[in-house]
């Protein structure tokens, strides 16, 4: 199939009629845009508007809040926004505050991943427009029609093709695959601005009057201005990695429950893996069985509310609850897994042991490269530098390619442009208050980079995303050598890298499988959840998406992702640990009544406040307890599976010619 042909949406019965229904009001955009751009310096021009687009912050009519929807030009890029109407008596109930929160204001489109079109049978046509972090809009009701040209009309300023696998769903700047970037895609540069930053996203909204012209008009010079504000700053935007998902999540707990359900029905929708219909299923059941509830915080919570015991409580006498942790592992205990060449005698002994106390901080790096599965516990001291050396000349041949690219040869190379901005941008900011990458023009920052870009060029289908630099820190910090970490790197990544994936499956997975074993462990907390609109699990996303780096001291950390390494007692023992930390909080959770907002704000600060080696005894026993009924809630696949031979972590679609 040509490029031309991905880009011509004419097969599309919606688009042909759009050509014939939208032509009068795009005529009147286009009388608009000239009046606006004539006396606008930054030339923007608004190629589409639509009144009476209104948002469903809740199910009650009395609360929906109606606005216009523009499609603004400016240069080459295209920009999307929806200014709530005042002073409309219909909607007493909802507050300025309220109608502030929803605002969108000059999104441009290369924020955007994904548009979804719903034609209900009964009840107005909506969309969904879904940004590169994963996270949605609410749906914007168009109560007078005009989807059709809405789309039309963004398919004439950017590149827009329909998803072979879902006719609703239309994917925006989509040049590669759609499984190649990731959730967030965390490739998040662009959809940061989006979910956090107030004075785009979130700002106050304009004022317009009855007239369609004055309402046009009066709200167009503050969106240019946020255009303006966006391009001036797009080039100094440094965003840390580690907070992104608590900041776009933190944003993301200020939206309303119906909104909430409509993106975790979202984040639900589009896997065949039989899981996610299981899990719709039960939501469909449930979703509108308990009462509206207020999502503000309570500030006057009664000081003793009924907790439901801890179902575990009862028996844990019965119960080998987490063994007590040990040293780590030295230098003289070490030698003792090993043979006179360098084998491993007893590789479960010596995962069990590294299981129960980690490992000195000098031995990690011969180690770590065995847990990551770098070297085979198999191997000889001889075969393993042997392997280093083939490995380092393997290393640089890829470096290579991306350090011969010329600057004349950068400037038609447009992915390599955005990941090398990205990864420049990200490793400046990650881990700086540690001494080892503190400090101006740090060597350990360079590495970092260099590593980095080596991967996107290795592992080109999914590239680089936001949170891959804080999965590396460590790892450099450990091995202190380029190419070494380097591969540590990929060994991680190979299990790790469906975190990243564009369509959001191995994070599903795994959110899904998480919910499942806090209802086989602890029903009232499941229920709890249930009740309080928390089973997406959302609140838990940081944990998982990094391996909880930013709950745990540095050192910590890497002493809790060598025990994760083992594979000792589960794969996925990182969500016992969740399910432990949660567990641990149960009666505070509980009793204070918190809902998803609070929730999620509590979780957030729980950040280094968690003592690690409690968790890991109280994980262990979970694991143990849960047993075969616990491996049988979590799907096949689910990351940090090691991949099957044969299958390939990163899909792609051929074009057809």
């Amino acid at each position: 199939m040509q490029e031309t042909e991905l880009h011509d949406l004419s097969d599309d019965a919606d688009y042909a009629a759009s050509q014939l229904q939208g032509s009068a009001s795009m005529m009147r955009s286009d009388s608009i845009s000239k009046q606006s751009s004539s006396s606008d310096s930054d030339g923007a021009e608004i190629v589409y508007s639509k009144d009476n687009v209104t948002i469903h912050p809740t199910q009650f009519a009395s609360e929906r809040i109606g606005g216009r929807l523009k499609l603004i030009k400016q240069g080459s890029s295209l920009f999307m926004s929806w200014i709530p109407y005042k002073g409309q008596s219909s909607n007493a109930r909802v507050s300025e505050k309220d109608r502030n929160l929803y605002t969108i204001r000059a999104v441009p489109f290369t924020e955007v991943r994904s548009i979804r079109r719903h034609t209900p049978a009964l009840g107005w046509q909506y969309i969904i427009v879904v940004l590169s972090s994963g996270l949605a809009f609410p749906p914007l009701y168009f109560y007078n029609g005009g989807v059709k040209e809405f789309l039309a009309t963004i398919k004439q300023h950017v590149f827009i093709v329909r998803s072979s696998e879902d006719a609703n769903a239309f994917l925006v700047n989509d040049f590669q695959n759609p499984l190649q970037r990731t959730l967030s895609s965390l490739e998040l540069p662009r959809a940061v601005s989006v979910a956090i930053e107030p004075s785009t996203s979130f700002s106050a909204g304009e004022s317009p009057s009855n007239e369609n012209q004055q309402r046009i008009d009066g709200g167009f010079h503050n969106e240019s201005s946020s255009i303006s504000q966006y391009n001036a700053k797009q080039r100094q935007k440094v965003h840390d990695p580690r907070d992104l998902s608590i900041q776009v999540l933190e944003k993301f707990s200020l939206v309303t429950k119906f909104a909430r359900e409509t993106t975790s029905q979202l984040f639900r929708e589009g896997h065949g893996n039989g899981y996610g219909a299981i899990e719709r299923r039960n939501h469909d059941q449930s979703s509108f069985d308990y009462p509206e509830r207020v999502s503000s915080v309570k500030e006057n919570v009664p000081d003793e509310i009924p907790v439901p015991s801890d179902p575990l409580e009862v028996d844990k006498l019965t119960l080998v609850w987490g063994k007590p942790r040990q040293p780590p592992l030295g230098s003289e205990e070490w030698v003792t897994f090993l043979d006179s060449e360098g084998r491993i005698v007893d590789s479960k002994a010596l995962r069990k042991r590294v299981f129960y106390g980690g490992v000195e901080h000098g031995l990690r790096k011969e180690v770590w490269a065995l847990l990551l599965g770098y070297h085979s516990y198999d191997s000889t001291y001889a075969e393993r530098e042997y392997l280093r050396s083939i490995k380092k000349s393997e290393y640089e041949t890829i470096k290579i390619q991306w350090q011969s690219i010329s600057p004349e040869q950068a400037k038609r190379f447009t992915k390599f442009r955005e990941r090398k901005g990205l990864i420049e941008k990200d490793v400046v900011r990650t881990d700086r208050s540690f001494s080892f990458y503190d400090g101006d023009d740090n060597t350990n920052v360079n590495l970092l980079r260099d590593i980095l870009l080596t991967y996107s060029f290795y592992n080109f289908d999914l590239g680089y995303c936001q949170g891959m630099s804080d999965l590396l820190s460590p790892i450099l910090f450990v091995m202190e050598d380029e190419s070494e970490s380097f591969w540590c790197f990929v060994a991680l990544m190979e299990r790790l890298g469906p975190n990243f994936n564009r369509d959001q499956n191995g994070m599903h997975s795994q959110l899904f499988a998480l919910c499942k074993l806090v209802e086989l462990l602890d029903s009232p907390l499941h229920n709890y959840f249930k009740q309080n609109d928390c089973l997406n699990y959302f609140f838990c996303f940081r944990w998982i998406l990094i391996q909880f780096k930013r709950e745990f001291e540095y050192e910590k950390t890497m002493r809790l992702w060598e025990v994760l390494w083992t594979h000792y007692l589960s794969e996925h023992l990182h969500l016992y640990v969740c399910v432990a930390i949660l567990k641990r909080y149960r009666k505070k959770i509980m009793g204070e009544q918190m809902d998803f907002d609070t929730l999620l704000k509590f979780i957030n600060e729980l950040s280094g406040r968690i003592d690690l080696d409690s968790i890991l005894r109280d994980a262990e026993a979970l694991c143990i307890c849960a047993g075969e009924n616990g491996a049988a809630c979590i799907p096949p696949g689910t990351p940090p599976s090691l991949p099957v031979d044969g299958l390939l972590l990163y899909t792609q679609q051929d074009d057809v010619l």
